[in-house]
């Protein structure tokens, strides 16, 4: 940002080239996309087939619903039988600063808006990442993250079948669900620009000098990867963490996170609710190391076993930091003893 801003005053200063683009003005409401494709960056590969009956509609019904129909067909068969997209992923920004990945923050900005406090990266923006799986994610998955590193298609076909524990997708149905990625990438706006960053950006778009600067202060502005830190749980539960718990941030982690699974066994053969009875089983738990202790199932998850296929994923470190792990057993213990 600080060499093109002096590179913009200093060319004007100089007389040199054209510091204006009358041709595209910038809008907060537009794609960051389309701004990146001003200064010539190709996301051709990443859109939608339009030719074999895909459809954005069609893409948030699979999302939401794991099926869909499409016109004068059969429905579709559910692609899983133990999540739909929406189990482990948002569809809105999680995030109140997109260009760092902040676990705290992003439970506060979750609580604020309403939505809940997940493992999975959320969709929005998805299109705008360069790539997927990234960090550990090969430790659990192997060879499978290589082809789904770089290729959004192979990345929703990997989470479909492994992550969701469910078929593989028919080439329709992943091209409607990135038809509808596209709905929700991230805007200008998104960004959080300062005037004087828009109006470095609006210049720099025309001017070949400084046209490569101009785009990387876009992408200084998101994360164009999702890093994944597989942590093990403490080795001593009974210390645990080893930090000071905040309750009333566990009660948030319990409320945004854990009941978006487990009450009622949403997603989970375990029930969980705001009764004395769950908090006692949960601070029982919390000490051993069994599969229910949850220093063991926030940093291991559990796994899919013959006849019991779904699971639960694991927190990395940048969903779930060890000060959260903390205040989330401080809100247990408060609870079972109440």
């Amino acid at each position: 940002m600080k060499y093109l801003v002096i590179a913009l005053i200093a060319l004007v200063s100089l007389g040199i080239g054209s510091v204006g683009h009358d041709a595209y003005t910038i809008d907060s409401d537009d794609s960051v996309i389309e701004l990146l494709e001003q200064f010539g960056e190709d996301f051709n590969e990443k859109r939608p087939k339009i030719d074999i009956d895909a459809s954005a509609d069609l893409g948030e019904d699979i999302i939401r619903n794991g099926f869909s129909n499409r016109k004068g067909l059969k429905k579709s068969k559910r692609q899983s039988k133990h999540f739909v997209c929406t189990s482990c992923h948002n569809l809105e920004r999680e995030d109140p600063d997109l260009s760092i990945n902040d676990p705290q923050a992003r439970l506060e900005y979750t609580v604020e808006k309403g939505i809940p406090f997940l493992q999975a990266t959320t969709l929005y923006g998805a299109v705008n990442r360069e790539t997927y799986y990234n960090g550990d994610y090969d430790k659990k998955y192997g060879e499978l993250v290589a082809p789904a590193r770089e290729d959004i298609r192979e990345a929703i076909q990997l989470c479909a079948q492994e992550c969701a524990q469910g078929r593989a997708l028919k080439e329709w149905e992943i091209e409607s669900i990135l038809a509808y990625l596209w709905t929700i990438d991230l805007k200008v706006k998104d960004l959080n620009l300062s005037d004087l960053e828009l109006q470095s950006i609006q210049s720099a778009m025309g001017n070949e000098v400084l046209k490569k600067e101009g785009v990387k202060l876009i992408k200084r502005k998101y994360l164009t990867a999702s890093d994944a830190t597989f942590i093990p749980p403490p080795v001593d539960r009974k210390i645990g963490t080893g930090l000071s718990g905040d309750q009333e941030n566990g009660k948030l982690i319990y409320d945004n996170s854990c009941l978006h699974c487990h009450y009622q066994k949403r997603y989970s053969f375990l029930h969980l609710d705001d009764n004395k009875m769950s908090f006692r089983y949960l601070d029982k738990a919390a000490e051993t190391y069994s599969r229910h202790s949850l220093y063991q199932v926030a940093r291991y998850g559990t796994y899919s076993k013959y006849g019991k296929k779904s699971y639960m994923p694991n927190y990395t470190m940048e969903k779930m930091s060890n000060q959260q792990l903390a205040d989330l057993r401080a809100y247990i213990k408060y609870r079972a003893l109440l």
